[in-house]
């Protein structure tokens, strides 16, 4: 009888440790619209930060759909510029957060504006390591939106549901390192031709190396370039029941080499992300992310091929 007792508190302690979600969000009233994204990108911009974009997905949402059921919809992506450096400089992979990604949005009759962002325990799971920098950014994250909105009440989502298939989906391009220039336009061209059939929108892109600080070491990549990718028919169905899922979108897609290596990668965030996270159950979210999956596999496929 111990033993099965004590098992059974092993598990309980085990459940508590994975008990938070993925997700917070700051939720703070707002019926007469006068709190916004930029002031959010405002304070993130004060506090070291570097702004990719801050895209009103409401305008394309109108466009294409002919509704919204938003007052506010957009999609803010940023990186802290010192903290991201020594990261990346650590762990190659983790520009899958270059940048990293900020729902804010507010229904139609809805009083309350809300912000979602991932979690440092999050990030590391989608990454597959942990590392300082991780909760380091997440205090500056956090710290920020508590001076944008102070008066917000901030919660977790619910735990997170078993992801379906690795939460980081990563190809490999054998290259000359001879020859990486070429190499690289190549690839680049292929990803951002590839991709446009298939309706996928490039909204952002970043040079890392444009911001590693020389001084104190020189970059350890030939380039590292990231890809800001979104679909709006993804993103309008997801957003109908799981808006707070807008922290993963736009899609951060990485391509980099490493000074000396013989190989070209790349890699994002997989929408089984979504799906665990934010727990995307209903058929035409979870089928609407599947095919983007399928579709954005295809693409770097024939790229590596």
């Amino acid at each position: 009888m111990k033993k099965i007792m004590l098992l059974a508190w092993l598990m309980l302690g085990i459940v508590a440790l994975h008990a938070a979600g993925d997700i917070r969000i700051f939720s703070v009233a707002n019926a007469d619209g006068k709190i916004n994204a930029k002031i959010i990108e405002k304070e993130l911009e004060a506090n070291g930060f570097v702004i990719s974009s801050n895209t009103d997905m409401n305008g394309p949402f109108l466009k294409q759909f002919g509704k919204s059921d938003f007052t506010q919809f957009n999609l803010l992506t940023v990186f802290h510029k010192k903290l991201t450096e020594s990261l990346v400089r650590a762990h190659t992979d983790a520009g899958i957060f270059i940048p990293m990604g900020f729902g804010i949005y507010q229904r139609n009759n809805d009083k309350n504006f809300y912000v979602s962002v991932l979690t440092a325990e999050a990030m590391q799971k989608i990454a597959g390591f942990n590392a300082p920098e991780f909760a380091l950014i997440e205090k500056e994250v956090l710290a920020t939106l508590k001076k944008a909105l102070p008066t917000a009440t901030i919660t977790l989502t619910q735990p997170a549901l078993p992801p379906e298939a690795p939460l980081l989906t990563r190809y490999v391009k054998p290259t000359d390192s001879a020859n990486w220039e070429s190499d690289k336009g190549g690839t680049e061209m292929l990803v951002e031709e590839g991709l446009k059939p298939y309706g996928f929108i490039l909204s952002n892109f970043t040079d890392y190396n444009l911001y590693v600080n020389e001084d104190v070491s020189p970059s350890p990549f030939d380039f590292y370039d990231t890809y800001s990718i979104c679909k709006l028919k993804v993103i309008n169905t997801v957003a109908n029941t799981r808006p707070e899922a807008g922290t993963f979108a736009p899609c951060s897609l990485m391509i980099y080499k490493v000074k000396g290596s013989n190989e070209i990668v790349m890699g994002f965030p997989s929408v089984y992300n979504w799906i665990s996270s934010a727990h995307i159950t209903d058929p035409d979210g979870k089928e609407a992310l599947l095919q983007a999956q399928k579709d954005f596999e295809e693409v770097l496929k024939s790229v590596t091929e």
